[in-house]
C-alpha cells in the first residue's frame, strides 16, 4: 500500500466514506505537509500485517479513517460513518432497522462487501473486541466511543491467517487515542426537520504523559441520546399498506394499497357458523360487520403503523480508560479498559391474538360449559354470538372463533440495558531489535430486556372459562383459579376489557443474554538475515480463545404459553487455539523498474473444539515501478468456523413478510409441475374445492405467515478463496498532481461451504417450481381453515442454517484523492466508487448454474447490493472558516428475481431508482482553542424510495429499506469543541 511517510500524509484526506477531514482546533491547518522530525524511522504496524518495519505497507487494499474524519462528520456512532463507504454492505443491525426484533434492538453492526456482518472482523487496536450480539462474533459499535478514536483502518479482502476467523470479507480495525495530553471537551446537539430524532451527545477526553514521555494515562467519558422516529410522523409510512404487485403486473409495484389495516381490531372480529368474514363491534357497542379496509363502508381493521418505531431510541454512557507505564528501558505494561452502558426501547403494535394462539387443538372457544351435565351460557358471550353457533368439536358446547387487538394491554414495548466491559492487559517490549508482546483479554456483554403487551395464555383460558354465579354475574369457572386471582375476561367490543382481568391475563415478558470473550496471546516480530534488498521480516505468534453465550426467555416464553410459540433458551460455547507465522522477503530494490519488489506470505493452523482444524493462509506481493507508480496483488484463504447461534440456536420464531405462495391462482385444470405440487397438500385442495377449483388467498393469509429460525450443530467451518489485484499511482513527479492519489483494485471473493439461511422465497421456489423435496420440508400449510385463515394458506416457512453451496462477490474498486492550495484555502477532494459484478448465493452444493445471483438487487434476505456505489467527499479550509461536503450515491436496483419469477415477472422488471444524499459541516475557529461546528445532514432532504410492504427488502415499519436508505430525512446539529 502506502509508505509510512505516505500513510500518515494521507490520513488528514483518505476518509472511509465521510467528509474529508479538517484540522481540530488544536491541530495546525497544514499538519500534514510538515517535514517528518529527524532521527530514525519509527516502525509502524498496518492493517494486513503483523511485521513491524520503517516502511510497513499491505498489499491488500486499506483505506484510513482519521480521527479529524469522525469530528468532521457530527457521527454520534461509528456505523453513521462507516456506512457511507462504497464498501459497505446492508448492516444486519442499526437503529433504523432493528425495532421488531426480539434481541438486538438499537445494536449498530457492520458488514463488508455485503458477505454478512459475522464475515467482517472488528478488531480494537489490532485485538478482537467482545460481541454485542448474543451468539454471534459481530461487534456492537455502539459500544466504541467515537471520540477516543485515533483512526480507523478498513482492510478489505480474506485475512483469515492474520487475524483469525471472522476475517473473510475483511477487517475494520479501530485504533484508540495513544499519548493523548490535555482536555477536549465536545458537545452537540441536534434533530431532524420533522422535529424528532433528537440528538445529545457530551464527550470528554483526557490525557497526561510522564516527564520522561515513558508512560501515558489517558481517559474519555461520553454521553450521547438519541430519540425516537416513529411510523405515524412520516406521511410515505403513516398508514399500513401493501404493493399493489400481481402476478404478471410489474407496473403495479410501486403503487400502495392504502390503508391496508390489520383483521386483529381492538374491538375484536367474531366468526360464527356461515359468516365467512364476521363481524364486530362500533364505539357505541353495536354489532356491525367487519370491513377491514372500508370497501364497503367504515374501515374497522387495525392500523399497526401508529405505534411502529422507524428508529430506535438509544441512550449511551461510555468510559475507555487507556495507559502504558515502562518498566525499563525497553518493557512496558499496558492496559485498555472500556465499558459502555447503552439503553433502548423498540415499541411496536399491540399484541394479535387470536382463538388457537389460546386454544392450539381446536382454534374454537367454547361459549359456556356442562355444570352437572346442563349446558350452561357464559354471561359474557352476547346473545348474538350465542344463537348462531354450534358445537364444533362434539363435546356437547358451541364454539366460537375470535381474533382481537390487545389494545388495553398497551403497545409492545421492550426495554433493553445492555452492559458490556472489556479489559485487556499485557507486557510489551523489545529484546536484541525484536518486539514481542503478551497479553491478556477479558470482554462481557449482558442485556437484562424487559417487555410488555404480552399475554398470559392459561390465565387467560381460565378468564373466558366462566359460568353465572347465584347474581347471574360472570365468574371463573375453575375454583382454584378463583383462588388464584382469576377474573373473567370480555373480549366483545371496545374497551371491554376490565383492570382487574388485564391484571390476571397480562404476562410481563423477560430476555436475560449475556457473551463472554476470552483472549490470551503472545507474538515476536523482527528481521532475520540480509538480502540484498533488504532484510526479512518475520512475526509469529500463538493465540487462545474463548466465546461463550447465552439467551434466557422467561418460563412463559420458554413454555409457549404468552400466545406465541415456544422458545428454549440457548447456550453454547467454544474455544480454538492457534499459531501463526507471517515473513515479508524484499526481493529487489531500487532497482531499474524496480524501485521495490517484496513478497508477504501468513499461515495460521486453528483447533476448533467445534469444527476441529482449519487452516488459513494467504500470499501477497508489491512491485513499485518507480515511486509514483505500485502494483498489488493477495491470493488468500480465510477460513471461518460456526458462531454460537449458527450451531445451537434453538427454534425462534419470526413474522417474515413480501413472501408470494407460488400455488396461488393455481387451478383444478392445470397439469404443470408447479400444480401438481401445490395440489399435494390437503388443504390446497379443499381450498380450491370452497373457491370453484382455483386456490386463492386473503389478505389475513398473507399477513398470518410465521416461521421459524433455527442452527444446526452438524455444521462445518466455511473456507474462502480471496484475491485482490491492484494498481496504486501517485504522481508526485507531475507538478500539477503532486497531491493526488490514484488506485484502482479487482476484488473476488469466493467462499466454498458457506454457513448460510435458506431464503424463504427461494425454499418456496424450490419446493414447488423445482418440485425439490428437501426445501418442501421448511414449509407448513394449514391443512383446514382456521377463523378467517383459508384452508391451505402457509401457517409457517422456515428456515434454518446450512453449509450451502457457497457464496461469493466481485468487482472493481476506485479511488482518486487530492489534495493542495485553491485560491485563498486549502481543498482535499476525494472520490471512491465500488463497482459490483457479482454478489450470488447457492442454497445447496451443484453446478454454478444453480447459483443465485443478487448483483443489482433489494433482496428478501435483507441485502442490497447496488451495481455503483460511490462517495465524493469535499473539504475546504480558509482561514477560521471551514467547509465539509460529503454525497453518498446509491446506484438503482431491481426487486429480487426469485420474488419475482413468483409472480411470473421477468427479472429486473421493477427497479428502485438511485439515491443521493448530500451531507455539510460548517466549522468556525473563535480562537485557537474553541471552534463552532454547524451539520446539516440529508441537506436537501432527500426521500426513501417506496419499498413498499409485501416487497422484498421492506423494513417493517419503514416502507423502505431502511438499512439502506435514509427514511428520517433533513437533520440538523450545533457543537462546541473546546481544547484545553
Amino acid at each position: 500500500m502506502f509508505t509510512e511517510k505516505t500513510l500518515y500524509r494521507l490520513l488528514r484526506f483518505i476518509p472511509c466514506g465521510a467528509a474529508l477531514a479538517l484540522p481540530l482546533a488544536h491541530a495546525p491547518a497544514h499538519a500534514q505537509d510538515q517535514p517528518a522530525p529527524a532521527g530514525p524511522v519509527q516502525q509502524v504496524v498496518v492493517t494486513g500485517s503483523r511485521i513491524a518495519a520503517p516502511g510497513a505497507e499491505s498489499p491488500s487494499p486499506l483505506q484510513v479513517l482519521g480521527a479529524a474524519d469522525i469530528a468532521a462528520s457530527g457521527a454520534t456512532n461509528l456505523q453513521e460513518l462507516l456506512q457511507k463507504n462504497p464498501t459497505m454492505g446492508t448492516p444486519a443491525l442499526s437503529r433504523t432497522n432493528s425495532n421488531f426484533l426480539t434481541s438486538g434492538g438499537g445494536v449498530t453492526t457492520v458488514n463488508l462487501r455485503n458477505m454478512g456482518d459475522s464475515r467482517t472482523l472488528v478488531l480494537v487496536n489490532g485485538r478482537r473486541f467482545v460481541s454485542g450480539v448474543p451468539g454471534d462474533t459481530a461487534v456492537d459499535l455502539n459500544t466504541i466511543p467515537t471520540d477516543f478514536i485515533e483512526r480507523v483502518e478498513l482492510l478489505t479482502g480474506g485475512a483469515s491467517a492474520t487475524y483469525g476467523s471472522d476475517a473473510v470479507a475483511g477487517v475494520v480495525n479501530i485504533i484508540l487515542k495513544r499519548n493523548f495530553e490535555g482536555l477536549v471537551i465536545d458537545a452537540q446537539a441536534g434533530r431532524s426537520h420533522e422535529r424528532d430524532d433528537d440528538k445529545r451527545k457530551l464527550s470528554l477526553t483526557f490525557g497526561t504523559t510522564s516527564a520522561d514521555g515513558a508512560s501515558n494515562l489517558m481517559g474519555h467519558f461520553g454521553y450521547s441520546k438519541q430519540g425516537a422516529v416513529y411510523s405515524r410522523d412520516r406521511p410515505f409510512a403513516a398508514v399500513d399498506q401493501t404493493s399493489a404487485i400481481t402476478r404478471g403486473r410489474p407496473d403495479l409495484a410501486l403503487t400502495p394499497i392504502r390503508p391496508y389495516y390489520s383483521g386483529f381490531a381492538p374491538a375484536g372480529r367474531f366468526f360464527v357458523d356461515n359468516d365467512a368474514d364476521g363481524f364486530t363491534y362500533d364505539a357505541s357497542g353495536n354489532i356491525i360487520p367487519f370491513d377491514t379496509n372500508g370497501a364497503n363502508g367504515p374501515a374497522t381493521g387495525y392500523n399497526r403503523s401508529a405505534l411502529r418505531a422507524i428508529a430506535v431510541p438509544t441512550e449511551r454512557y461510555l468510559f475507555a480508560l487507556n495507559g502504558t507505564r515502562a518498566l525499563g528501558d525497553n518493557l512496558s505494561a499496558f492496559f485498555e479498559g472500556t465499558y459502555a452502558a447503552t439503553k433502548t426501547t423498540t415499541n411496536i403494535e399491540s399484541f394479535p391474538l387470536g382463538a388457537d394462539d389460546v386454544f392450539k387443538q381446536s382454534g374454537q372457544v367454547p361459549a359456556g360449559a356442562l355444570v352437572g351435565g346442563v349446558l350452561v351460557k357464559n354471561p359474557l358471550v352476547p346473545q348474538y354470538v350465542w344463537d348462531r353457533i354450534s358445537d364444533n368439536d362434539d363435546d356437547g358446547i358451541p364454539d366460537y372463533y375470535f381474533q382481537r387487538r390487545l389494545s388495553e394491554f398497551g403497545p409492545r414495548r421492550a426495554q433493553a440495558d445492555r452492559d458490556t466491559f472489556r479489559l485487556a492487559t499485557g507486557l510489551k517490549g523489545t529484546v536484541r531489535d525484536w518486539n514481542y508482546e503478551a497479553f491478556i483479554s477479558y470482554g462481557r456483554t449482558k442485556e437484562a430486556q424487559s417487555s410488555t403487551g404480552q399475554v398470559n395464555v392459561p390465565n387467560l383460558r381460565y378468564a373466558l372459562d366462566a359460568v353465572p354465579d347465584a347474581t347471574g354475574a360472570a365468574v371463573c369457572r375453575d375454583a382454584n383459579a378463583v383462588a388464584e386471582g382469576c377474573v373473567p375476561i370480555n373480549i366483545f367490543g371496545l374497551g371491554t376489557v376490565t383492570p382487574d382481568a388485564l391484571k390476571y391475563v397480562t404476562a410481563p415478558g423477560s430476555l436475560l443474554t449475556s457473551i463472554t470473550q476470552k483472549l490470551a496471546g503472545a507474538s515476536v516480530n523482527g528481521e532475520l538475515w540480509q538480502l540484498p534488498a533488504g532484510k526479512i521480516g518475520l512475526a509469529a505468534g500463538v493465540e487462545w480463545r474463548s466465546e461463550e453465550s447465552n439467551a434466557v426467555p422467561d418460563p412463559l416464553t420458554q413454555a409457549g404459553l404468552n400466545a406465541g410459540n415456544a422458545t428454549p433458551p440457548t447456550y453454547g460455547k467454544y474455544q480454538v487455539r492457534e499459531a501463526f507465522v507471517e515473513t515479508r522477503v524484499p526481493l529487489l530494490k531500487d532497482r531499474p523498474l524496480a524501485r521495490d519488489l517484496s513478497l508477504l506470505a501468513t499461515f495460521r493452523h486453528g483447533d476448533y473444539s467445534t469444527v476441529g482444524s482449519t487452516n488459513s493462509w494467504n500470499a501477497g506481493g508489491e512491485w513499485s515501478v518507480t515511486p509514483d507508480i505500485k502494483f498489488r496483488a493477495t491470493r488468500a484463504q480465510s477460513t471461518r468456523a460456526p458462531n454460537i447461534n449458527e450451531l445451537y440456536q434453538a427454534p425462534s420464531q419470526d413474522f417474515p413478510t413480501g413472501l408470494v405462495d407460488p400455488c396461488e391462482g393455481v387451478t383444478t385444470g392445470m397439469t404443470s409441475a408447479l400444480a401438481v405440487n401445490c395440489m399435494a397438500a390437503p388443504g390446497v385442495q379443499a381450498n380450491m374445492a370452497a373457491n370453484g377449483g382455483v386456490f386463492t388467498l386473503q389478505q389475513a393469509d398473507r399477513q398470518g405467515i410465521s416461521g421459524y429460525n433455527s442452527g444446526n450443530p452438524n455444521l462445518k467451518a466455511e473456507k474462502g478463496r480471496s484475491t485482490t489485484v491492484g494498481l496504486v499511482l501517485t504522481p508526485r513527479s507531475v507538478a500539477a498532481l503532486a497531491g493526488a492519489t490514484f488506485t484502482i483494485d479487482y476484488f473476488k471473493i469466493d467462499i466454498a461451504d458457506a454457513i448460510v439461511a435458506t431464503e424463504r422465497q427461494y425454499a418456496l421456489d424450490q419446493c414447488y417450481n423445482a418440485g425439490n423435496p428437501v426445501f418442501c420440508g421448511f414449509i407448513k400449510r394449514r391443512p383446514v381453515a382456521v377463523g378467517n385463515l383459508s384452508a391451505g394458506s402457509i401457517e409457517d416457512s422456515d428456515t434454518a442454517v446450512t453449509n450451502s453451496g457457497g457464496l461469493g462477490t466481485e468487482g472493481v474498486d476506485l479511488t482518486a484523492s487530492w489534495a493542495g492550495r485553491m485560491g485563498p484555502g486549502r481543498l482535499s477532494t476525494r472520490l471512491a466508487y465500488t463497482r459490483l459484478r457479482e454478489l450470488w448465493t447457492q442454497a445447496t452444493p451443484g453446478p454454478e448454474d444453480q447459483r443465485n445471483n443478487d448483483v443489482g438487487e433489494v433482496t428478501s434476505s435483507q441485502v442490497n447490493a447496488p451495481r455503483s456505489k460511490a462517495v465524493l467527499n469535499a473539504a475546504y479550509k480558509w482561514g477560521n472558516f471551514g467547509l465539509n461536503w460529503t454525497a453518498t450515491y446509491n446506484g438503482p436496483v431491481a426487486l429480487d428475481d426469485q420474488f419475482l419469477k413468483s409472480l411470473d415477472i421477468a427479472p429486473g422488471a421493477v427497479k428502485i431508482g438511485s439515491r443521493t444524499y448530500n451531507d455539510f459541516q460548517f466549522t468556525y475557529d473563535l480562537r485557537k482553542s474553541i471552534q463552532f461546528y454547524l451539520g446539516l445532514d440529508n441537506a436537501f432532504n432527500a426521500k426513501p424510495p417506496p419499498i413498499i410492504s409485501g416487497l422484498p427488502g421492506n423494513t417493517t415499519g419503514a416502507e423502505t429499506d431502511a438499512s439502506t436508505y435514509d427514511p428520517i430525512g433533513r437533520r440538523y446539529y450545533l457543537g462546541l469543541r473546546v481544547t484545553l
